[in-house]
């Protein structure tokens, strides 16, 4: 599977008191991998991603991540075990553990995480 364009949009969509619409969020994107910041909740941030495609091993050393699958099937690989997960699903990977996601079709997924990770990892 060849890896994408990586689009991280790192400012704050929504902020506080404003209706956060991840469905204009998804209808406005035309790309396979988008991420996009939508609103900070103390020291986190609320993100959308949407993608297509494979990510690159990475690990964040001082930061958990939080996946939560809104619409089709992502995979989450560890170097121990890869999680599959549909609608409704989600998996929080530890700071310091080794991941990547797959989707081999289109994935809307939340992202809970610190404010300061680098999506790429560390």
């Amino acid at each position: 599977m060849e890896s994408p364009n990586y689009n991280f949009n790192l400012d704050i969509k929504y902020p506080p008191l404003e209706t956060i619409d991840v469905n204009d969020v998804i209808a406005k994107n035309s790309e396979k991998w988008f991420n996009q910041t939508l609103t900070k909740i103390n020291d986190s941030v609320l993100r959308v991603g949407i993608i297509q495609g494979e990510f690159h091993w990475h690990k964040h050393d001082n930061d958990d991540e939080l996946f939560f699958v809104l619409s089709g099937n992502l995979l989450v690989d560890t170097e121990e075990k890869t999680f599959e997960l549909g609608p409704n699903q989600g998996v929080t990977v530890p700071k310091g553990v080794m991941h990547r996601t797959r989707a081999p079709e289109q994935v809307v997924m939340l992202m809970v995480e610190n404010a300061g990770i680098k999506p790429a990892g560390d």
